[in-house]
């Protein structure tokens, strides 16, 4: 019998899939400062998390979040 076991990069990977779609990306972002996790896994996630975004996209949503929070 044969047992295939994930690699940890593969652990690692599918734990960000998990949090990205249960947390805001701030909070993600955050986590894997908490957790000091490997500097490629943090670039691999943030161009995940914030494809397609612009400065002016997340500065709408920080904005937004701040009304929703009164900052």
């Amino acid at each position: 019998m044969k047992i295939n076991l994930d690699t940890d990069r593969e652990i690692i990977q599918e734990a960000f899939q998990v949090l990205s779609k249960h947390l805001d990306a701030s909070k993600v972002m955050r986590f894997l400062a908490i957790c000091n996790l490997d500097r490629d896994d943090y670039l691999q996630l943030k161009e995940q998390l914030f494809e397609g975004e612009t400065v002016d996209s997340l500065y709408e949503k920080i904005q937004a979040l701040e009304k929703e929070e009164n900052f």
